[in-house]
């Protein structure tokens, strides 16, 4: 394999060097050394290509299953932006393997296609000896097994550089959605401008972006519809113009012109289309054994899921549930009881006790470096946090707390950090007083309803206790 990769190399260096005297960093498109340069290496671009897909079908396969774990775990903990970013690459990294793994079974094809051509040529339709009916047809749908040959390669190699366009597609409807929250957040939720000026700019900003979105999306379905209509094209091409900037379009533009232009291009394009929308149906199918269970459920009196127990989280990406015990058998003395703090926890703290809650929230993405020069002032800020944690913890004690069946307890959480780093609340019942047997615990939350407060459950698990 390394010689072959040697050997390639040399190649093209032959190439770059000697056959077509080209000289590192002439750049000039309209030169003839340059044409005659790009002339050569698309003769052998397939190897590239194979190269390529081959390394990036080995790194996406092994970064899919992380990247899945990692946008679960950012949607169990309520991270929006975290499960935005990790949700965008498992699309884009979902893209790229259909998409490059069918170019190698392409290619492949195409190279076997080459091999059996060498051996016996051209298809000779007479010595089938087929009836006049069947070699008139066959004739006229097949032609030429050489016209075969170069159908594959005209797919396989448009199908590799779709694959990488379909990315930027990715990124360009990223990038829309980020502008509307961008927009929602920092103008419509604004402090600076006044709320009457803040609503009708970041509205009219909120409008333009989602009608400059269905125009734009249009006009690609469309494959330039808008463009073509003089009186259409005068309306939307102030609108093209921003969402070039604001999709990065810049970057990848000539791509898709150049597929557009293309009679092939525009076949492959539309045919892909419903393919991936196959796809997605495809993935979203599943069989149901049961008309009334479910192994998706959450805990209850009837059903325990496996990730209320730590002992049954074995599998990496698994995410505690509301509220986590070591085990469904318990025998020790005493039970361990893990709330994980999630983003929507904390704000049933600031809703339950408003004193809490800041000034500016300072939850979302965020810069670790910070630049203070008085040493007074910051010590002053942590010494302020930890009063306020103190508050929070104690906050968070008056809203929680447990019923064992009937009998009620009461214990005083922690702040803790468990398996795989998790943040949360942790706290030990006393159980020696229990019976043998199953027994049921209810996570128990106090919340303000008007002018009163009421108890609900939050999480209901089944266990059963043993004495050693």
């Amino acid at each position: 394999m390394k010689t072959a990769l040697n050997e390639r190399f040399l190649y093209f260096m032959t190439i770059l060097r000697g056959q077509t005297n080209y000289t590192v960093g002439n750049n000039d498109y309209n030169s003839p050394t340059f044409r005659k340069l790009l002339d050569s290496l698309q003769q052998q671009s397939w190897e590239l290509e194979l190269i390529i897909s081959g390394f990036a079908i080995f790194g996406l396969f092994t970064a899919y299953e992380p990247l899945r774990i990692e946008m679960i775990n950012a949607q169990n903990e309520d991270q929006i932006y975290r499960f935005v970013v990790y949700f965008i690459l498992n699309i884009a990294c979902s893209i790229l393997l259909f998409n490059l793994l069918l170019h190698v079974v392409l290619r492949g094809l195409w190279i076997g296609a080459l091999g059996l051509r060498y051996v016996s040529g051209d298809i000779e339709f007479e010595r089938l000896r087929y009836s006049e009916r069947f070699t008139k047809y066959l004739k006229k749908r097949i032609i030429s097994f050489d016209r075969y040959i170069a159908n594959l390669e005209n797919y396989c190699s448009v199908l590799f550089a779709i694959s990488f366009l379909l990315i930027f597609y990715v990124l360009a409807m990223t990038m829309i959605i980020l502008s509307i929250i961008l927009v929602a957040n920092y103008i419509l939720e604004s402090d600076v401008l006044p709320e009457a000026a803040a609503s009708i700019i970041g509205g009219i900003l909120i409008l333009f972006i989602i009608f400059g979105m269905f125009l734009t999306f249009i006009d690609f379905i469309t494959q330039g519809w808008l463009k073509k209509r003089k009186w259409v094209s005068r309306i939307y091409f102030p609108i093209y113009w921003v969402f070039s900037f604001l999709t990065l379009s810049f970057l990848y533009r000539p791509l898709v012109y150049n597929f557009l232009d293309n009679r092939f291009g525009k076949k492959l394009t539309l045919l892909l289309t419903p393919i991936y929308i196959a796809i997605l149906m495809l993935t979203s199918l599943e069989y149901r054994q049961s008309n009334y269970l479910d192994k998706e459920q959450r805990s209850s009196s009837m059903f325990a899921k496996k990730d209320n127990y730590w002992d049954m989280m074995t599998e990496e990406g698994d995410f505690p549930g509301r509220m986590v015990i070591p085990s469904k058998v318990i025998s020790q003395p005493y039970l361990q009881v893990f709330v994980p703090f999630s983003e929507n926890l904390e704000n049933r703290v600031f809703a339950f006790n408003d004193s809490l809650t800041p000034k500016e929230d300072r939850r979302g993405l965020s810069s670790s470096i910070k630049v203070n020069s008085n040493w007074s002032d910051e010590i002053t800020s942590l010494r302020q946090k930890d009063s306020i944690r103190k508050k929070y913890l104690k906050t968070f004690n008056e809203m929680y707390s447990f019923r064992i069946d009937t009998l009620d307890m009461d214990e005083d959480f922690i702040i803790t950090t468990a398996m795989n780093d998790i943040l949360g609340f942790e706290t030990y019942l006393k159980i020696s007083q229990l019976k043998e047997g199953k027994h049921l615990i209810r996570l128990r939350r106090k919340r303000k309803e008007k002018d009163s407060i009421v108890t609900v459950s939050d999480a209901i698990l089944p266990f059963w206790y043993f004495k050693n």
